[in-house]
C-alpha cells in the first residue's frame, strides 16, 4: 500500500500518540538480567523532582540531555536503565496540604499528626505526581516499571536501617545547637535551605549601664528584640579602651537583668564600637562564646518567632512588632544612641520566602566528616569525574569546610526519626518500635516527633532503588550508576550526599565484586560510588539572558512552548543552546527555527515516500535499520547496502560517516550543542538542500533515465534516510518514530526506533577526494546562483555562463557533472573559456575556478542611476546616525550590550551595502 505522511506536519497529532505507544508497550522496561549478561551496563537515575513539582524549564533541559543521552546508549547495545521517582519533598508537600485545609478553616493541629499524614497520602494520590504525567507526554525513556516514591515502604526500611548503623557507629547525634529555623514552616532548615540577599536595613547602637558606675558601654545590633536573651557582654581582652571594666556587669535595658563583661575573642576592637552583645540562644557564634564562658542559654522566641514569656513586657508579639516597640522604649528611657543604615544581608527561607531566625533547638545530627574524607578522596582521584572541570574545585572546597549536618525537621510528613523517648530519660534508636526501655523497663514509649530531612533519604537513592540492604542482581549489575545529570544547585544539596552515603554503606558492595572479579565471572568493574560521573547543566535564562523568575514576569512555561512549536522542536533548541559551562539564553525565535527544520525533514520524507511508490520500492524487504543482538552487541557501522554509484552517492556516503563520527565524540563528552549543529547541518543542508536535489535526475526515469539506475538512487535515499533518522532520534524521538515507522509502513521489524542500532562511523565509506570534489561543485554552483541573484536574473529564465578552469582536474570535473550543475543553477550552457574573467564584471572565482553569468538586462540608466543615489543617500544618512549613536559615551554606557552589539552589526551591514551600491553606480558612469 502506498506510504502516506500528512502533506502538514503536526507535531501535536504525533508526539501523544508516540508516548502512550512507548509506555504501553513498555519499550523501555529492564527486567533483572540473569547471570551471564555480557552487554555493557548504562544506569542513569533520574534526579526525582518534588511530588509537589510542575514541569518547568530546568527540568526540561535536564530531562532533555538525560534522554539523549540514555536513548543513545540504548541504540548503542548498552543494558540501559533509567530510574524514574518523585521524592516526597517533606516541606514541599506539607505546605501544600496545610493551605489546603486553610482554606477550608482548618489547620493541621485540628486534625492531628496521624489524621493530618492520612490527608498528605490522599493530596499525594489525587495531585501528587503531575509532573512525571509531564514526563510521560515528553516521552522520556525511563523504566516506568520501576518507578519509586521516596516514601515506599522498601525505601523506608532502608532508612532506618542508615540512621540505625549510623548512630550505632556513633556518628548520630542528638544536641542542643543554634540551626536556621523558619517560622513559617516552623522546623530547622539546612544552611542550603537558606537563600541569602543583600537589603537595606539598620544597625542600632544601644547603650548598656556598667553596674556601680556611671559609665555605659555602647554595642551595636541589627536584631534587637534578641537583646533580651542577653546573657553576657564580650570586650577583647587587648583592648586597652576596656581594661578597667573586666570582671564588672551591666545592667541589660529593658529587662534589668544583670549579666557580666566578659573577655572574648568574639569582640573585635576594629570593628564597631569593640563590645558585644552576646545571646547564646539566638545567633552561632554567641553561642559558641556562651559554650566557652558557661553562660546561660536564654530563649527569647516561640517557634512562630513570636516572643515568649522570657521576653517580659514583649511576650506574644511577632519579632518585628517588638522590635519597632523595644525601639521606642530605649529611645524613651536613652539608652537608643544611634541607628544608621546598614546593608544587611538576610537570610530567607527557600521554600516560603520567610526571615529565617538564628534559634537554639534540640536536634539530630551527622558527623559529617567522618563521610566526607572517602567522598572528598573519590572526587580529587578521579573515582568520580566532575563535568565542567570548573565544578569539581568548587565541590572540593565545600567539602573541605564542611560542618556537621542538622537531619532533623520538625515537621509531620516525612520519614519520622527511629527513634522511641521514656520518661526516665533513656532514648532507644531502633529499626522497629521496641517493646519496653531498654534502661527501666517501661513500657510506655513516645517515638520522637520530628522527621528526617528530606535529603538525607535522597542521598540513598542509587543504592537503595536497587533493594539495599538486601544484596540483589539488580546491586550486581546496575550499581554503581553510570551517570548523574543535574544542576549546580543541588551539587551540595544532593549530590555530595550521595557521593557520602554511597562511599560509606556500598564498602561491601565494593568488596563483593572485586572477589567475583577475581574469580572471572564478573564482568564489569565495581566500587562504593554511586556514580562515575556527573555532568552539571546549564542554567536557562531568559532571551536577554536574565534569570527566570515570577517577580520580573519572566519565566517560561516548557507545556506552553511545546504546545506552539512541538516538543521535538524544545528538545533541539536546548539541546542545541547546552555548550557545556554556559547558561542558555531561550529564544522562541530558535524554536520555531527547529520547528522549521522538522517540517524540513517532514517534507523530505514525503519526497522520498512519493518516489518509493512511484519506483515501486519495497522498503520492508531491503532490510533497512539494523536490529540490536540482545545478547552479543555487534558494531553497525555506515550504511548497509548504499551504493555509491556517482559522486554525490560518495560525497553524501562521506559526509554522513564524518558526521556520525562527530555526534558520537561529542556525546560522549556531553558536547549536546555540537552534537545538534551537527545533525541539524548534515540534514537541512548536506541532504536536503543538496543531496535531494542531485538525485532528482536520476529519480525521474519517465525523463529518459532508466528503471534500475532510479530504483538504486531511490534504495540509496531510503538507506540514507533511515540511518539519518536513528542519527537524530535521540534529540527528536517522535518525528523520527513517526518516519521510521511509515517507511515500513506497519511492517517494522523492532517495535520502534529506539530499538535499532545507532550510527557508527565506518572508516571506510569516508571519501576525502568525494568531499573535496563536491565542495568545488558546491562553490560553483552558489557562485553562480549569487551572480544570478546580483543580476535580478528571473528564476524561470535559463542563462549561459563562462568558466575558466584554474587547472585541468576541475575541468574534467566540472565537465562531468554539468548536468547537476545546470539542474540547480538554471544555466542552459557552460562555455569553457581559456583565460580569467576575473576582471570582468560580474564575475565570482575561487582558487579552482572564474565564472561569469552572460546576461544583459536592459535597464533605464538614468532612472536606475536616480534610484541608487537615493539608496545611497538614505544609507550614508543612517550610517551617520548608528555611527554617532556609537560614539556617544552615555547610550554605550546605558544601553543593554545585546542593542549595542546591534548597532555595531548593522554598521558593518551598511558599509558593504554602500560599497556595492557605489560599485554599481561606477558600472553605470554616474
Amino acid at each position: 500500500m502506498p506510504h502516506d505522511l500528512p502533506k502538514t506536519y503536526e507535531p501535536g497529532a504525533i508526539e501523544a500518540r508516540w508516548a502512550d505507544y512507548w509506555t504501553k508497550e513498555k519499550l523501555f522496561s529492564v527486567p533483572t538480567p540473569p547471570p551471564g549478561e555480557t552487554r555493557p551496563v548504562f544506569t542513569l537515575l533520574l534526579p526525582p523532582p518534588n511530588v509537589t513539582g510542575r514541569l518547568h524549564m530546568g527540568h526540561m533541559l535536564n530531562q532533555t540531555q538525560m534522554d539523549i543521552i540514555v536513548r543513545w546508549h540504548r541504540m548503542r547495545g548498552f543494558l540501559t536503565l533509567w530510574l524514574p521517582g518523585t521524592d516526597h519533598a517533606g516541606i514541599a508537600t506539607q505546605m501544600m496540604v496545610e493551605r489546603q485545609l486553610a482554606s477550608e478553616g482548618k489547620e493541621r493541629r485540628d486534625l492531628g499528626r496521624e489524621k493530618f499524614v492520612e490527608r498528605v497520602w490522599e493530596w499525594k494520590r489525587h495531585y501528587g505526581g503531575a509532573i512525571l504525567d509531564q514526563m510521560k507526554r515528553l516521552g522520556v525513556s525511563v523504566d516506568w516499571d520501576r518507578e519509586y516514591f521516596t516514601m515506599d515502604e522498601n525505601l523506608s526500611r532502608a532508612v532506618r536501617e542508615v540512621f540505625v548503623r549510623l548512630y550505632e557507629e556513633g556518628l548520630i547525634y542528638r544536641g542542643k545547637y543554634i540551626v536556621n529555623w523558619c517560622p513559617r514552616c516552623e522546623t530547622a532548615i539546612s544552611d542550603l535551605e537558606v537563600k541569602h540577599e543583600e537589603v537595606a536595613g539598620k544597625l542600632y547602637e544601644i547603650r548598656y549601664p556598667v553596674i556601680g558606675t556611671s559609665e555605659f558601654i555602647t554595642v551595636a545590633t541589627t536584631r534587637p528584640e534578641t537583646m533580651l536573651g542577653d546573657t553576657a557582654v564580650a570586650v577583647n581582652e587587648k583592648d586597652e579602651r576596656y581594661k578597667h571594666l573586666h570582671g564588672k556587669k551591666v545592667l541589660l535595658p529593658l529587662m534589668n537583668r544583670e549579666i557580666p563583661i566578659i573577655t572574648d575573642e568574639l569582640a573585635q576592637p576594629e570593628f564597631g564600637t569593640g563590645a558585644v552583645k552576646v545571646t547564646p540562644a539566638h545567633d552561632p557564634n554567641d553561642f559558641q562564646a556562651g559554650l566557652r564562658h558557661n553562660l546561660p542559654q536564654i530563649d527569647v522566641m516561640e517557634q512562630n518567632a513570636r516572643m515568649n514569656q522570657n521576653a517580659g513586657a514583649y511576650a506574644g508579639l511577632d519579632r518585628f512588632e517588638a522590635r519597632k516597640r523595644m525601639l521606642e522604649d530605649l529611645r524613651a528611657q536613652g539608652f537608643l544612641v544611634g541607628e544608621k543604615d546598614y546593608t544587611i544581608s538576610l537570610g530567607k527561607c527557600d521554600r516560603c520566602g520567610t526571615v529565617v531566625e538564628p534559634r537554639l533547638s534540640t536536634q539530630w545530627f551527622i558527623k559529617i566528616k567522618p563521610l566526607a574524607e572517602r567522598a572528598t578522596e573519590v572526587v580529587e582521584n578521579g573515582e568520580i569525574t566532575i563535568v565542567p572541570e570548573n565544578y569539581k574545585q568548587i565541590y572540593l572546597n565545600w567539602m573541605n569546610n564542611i560542618h556537621d549536618w542538622c537531619i532533623s525537621r520538625q515537621l509531620w510528613w516525612g520519614h519520622r526519626i527511629p527513634a522511641w523517648h521514656c520518661s526516665c530519660g533513656e532514648i532507644i534508636v531502633a529499626r522497629e518500635a521496641p517493646d519496653k526501655c531498654a534502661k527501666c523497663g517501661r513500657a510506655e514509649l513516645k517515638q520522637d516527633t520530628d522527621v528526617l530531612d528530606t535529603w538525607f533519604s535522597s542521598g540513598l537513592l542509587p543504592f537503595t532503588t536497587l533493594g539495599w540492604p538486601q544484596k540483589t542482581r539488580d546491586q550486581e549489575v546496575f550499581y554503581p550508576t553510570t551517570l548523574l545529570i543535574t544542576a549546580y544547585e543541588i551539587l551540595f544539596f544532593w549530590v555530595a550526599r550521595m557521593i557520602m552515603f554511597g562511599c560509606h554503606f556500598m564498602n561491601e558492595h565494593k568488596q563483593d565484586s572485586l572477589i567475583k572479579q577475581a574469580s572471572g565471572w564478573c564482568n564489569k568493574k565495581d566500587d562504593s560510588v554511586p556514580f562515575r560521573q556527573v555532568y552539571i547543566h546549564a542554567l536557562v535564562r531568559d532571551a536577554e539572558r536574565q534569570k527566570m523568575s515570577k517577580t520580573k514576569g519572566n519565566v517560561i512555561d516548557p507545556l506552553e512552548i511545546i504546545q506552539r512549536f512541538g516538543t521535538d522542536a524544545t528538545r533541539f533548541t536546548l539541546a542545541a543552546m547546552a555548550a557545556p559551562g554556559t547558561d542558555i539564553a531561550f529564544s522562541e525565535s530558535r524554536t520555531e527555527g527547529y520547528r522549521n527544520f522538522a517540517n524540513k525533514i517532514w517534507n523530505a520524507a514525503r519526497f522520498m515516500f512519493m518516489n518509493v511508490d512511484r519506483i515501486g520500492l519495497d522498503c520492508v524487504a531491503a532490510g533497512l535499520s539494523p536490529a540490536l543482538d540482545g545478547a552479543k552487541p555487534r558494531p553497525h557501522t555506515g550504511i548497509a547496502g548504499f551504493q555509491p554509484v556517482t559522486l554525490e552517492d560518495r560525497w553524501i556516503l562521506s559526509r554522513f560517516n564524518r558526521v556520525v563520527k562527530n555526534v558520537n565524540e561529542a556525546l560522549a563528552t556531553y558536547r549536546f550543542h555540537e552534537a545538534a549543529n551537527r545533525i541539524y547541518d548534515f540534514f537541512w543542508g548536506d541532504f536536503c538542500d543538496w543531496y535531494i536535489e542531485l538525485i532528482k535526475p536520476r529519480l525521474n526515469f519517465e525523463r529518459g533515465g532508466d528503471t534500475k539506475t532510479a530504483r538504486i538512487a531511490c534504495a540509496n535515499l531510503v538507506k540514507l534516510f533511515d540511518a539519518s533518522l536513528r542519527l537524530l532520534h535521540p534529540v527528536m524521538p517522535f518525528i523520527t518514530e513517526e518516519i521510521w515507522q511509515a517507511i515500513y509502513d506497519g511492517a517494522s521489524p523492532l517495535k520502534s526506533v529506539a530499538l535499532a542500532a545507532y550510527p557508527a562511523a565506518d572508516e571506510a565509506q569516508i571519501d576525502l577526494a568525494a568531499e573535496t570534489q563536491m565542495a568545488v561543485l558546491q562553490d560553483l554552483i552558489v557562485s553562480v546562483r549569487n551572480l544570478r541573484a546580483e543580476l535580478k536574473v528571473e528564476p524561470k529564465l535559463r542563462v549561459p555562463i563562462e568558466l575558466f578552469a584554474h587547472d585541468p582536474e576541475t575541468a574534467i570535473l566540472i565537465e562531468q557533472n554539468s548536468v547537476n550543475i545546470r539542474q540547480l543553477t538554471g544555466v542552459d550552457t557552460i562555455t569553457t573559456v581559456e583565460e580569467s574573467r576575473a576582471r570582468q564584471a560580474p564575475t565570482r572565482g575561487t582558487a579552482r575556478f572564474d565564472v561569469r553569468v552572460v546576461y544583459q538586462k536592459k535597464i533605464d540608466v538614468a532612472a536606475e542611476c536616480e534610484r541608487l543615489k537615493k539608496e545611497l543617500e538614505k544609507m550614508e544618512k543612517e550610517m551617520a546616525n548608528t555611527a554617532g549613536k556609537l560614539s556617544n559615551e552615555s547610550f554605550l554606557t546605558k544601553a543593554p550590550a545585546n542593542v549595542v552589539e546591534g548597532f555595531r552589526k548593522r554598521l558593518g551591514e551598511l558599509e558593504v551595502i554602500r560599497a556595492k551600491t557605489k560599485g554599481k553606480l561606477e558600472e553605470l558612469n554616474c
